[in-house]
């Protein structure tokens, strides 16, 4: 996640020098490519993560330092 972000609140995930834009409201990729099985992956940590992301999102619209989220491994 970024700062100066644009609607709708989402996140950024990156594998093998590709990137895909997930929706967190939604938890579907809005933007880029990823493998089906990543894409399977990263949704599946979204969906435990979800409040996080929001409340990282909300975060990051007053600049205020974002919590870190128990990364997928």
């Amino acid at each position: 996640m970024y700062y100066k972000e644009h609607e709708p609140p989402h996140f950024h995930a990156k594998y093998g020098g590709q990137t895909g834009v997930f929706s967190i409201r939604e938890l579907k990729l809005i933007e880029g490519k990823l493998p089906k099985r990543v894409i399977s992956i990263v949704l599946e940590w979204a969906f435990e993560h979800r409040d996080e992301l929001m409340e990282d999102w909300n975060l990051a619209n007053q600049k205020k330092q974002l919590n870190k989220i128990k990364p997928l491994v």
